[in-house]
């Protein structure tokens, strides 16, 4: 029903941004919360930010200030907007869509913060 697409990972160094973008394939994208993970090396997957289809959000406590999701219905994207990042913000992360039916994800996209 929804397929997902991610985009805009890359290399930055520490204190640089970085804008990652989900766009959803379609007809209920409106309907389904949207999530980032981020999975690094050795290390558990982390849900890093939420935004509900109403547009309340919620952030891991390391990344309040620093990262902010949000939604275009209209466009059916999804993005997290980086900001001030650092090393340990390095992982492969995942754009997730969750309804009522199974979650849908991205495939991944990482993100490099390296001097």
């Amino acid at each position: 029903q929804v397929q997902l697409v991610e985009s805009g990972g890359g290399l930055v160094q520490p204190g640089g941004s970085l804008r990652l973008s989900c766009a959803a394939s379609g007809s209920i994208f409106r309907f389904y919360a949207m999530n980032w993970y981020r999975q690094a090396p050795g290390k558990q997957r982390e849900l890093v930010a939420h935004i509900s289809s109403g547009g309340s959000t919620n952030y891991k406590d390391s990344v309040k200030g620093r990262f902010t999701i949000s939604r275009d219905n209209a466009e059916k994207t999804a993005y997290l907007q980086m900001n001030s990042l650092k090393p340990e913000d390095t992982a492969v992360y995942y754009c997730n869509a969750h309804g009522v039916g199974p979650d849908l994800w991205g495939q991944g996209t990482q993100v490099t913060v390296s001097s």
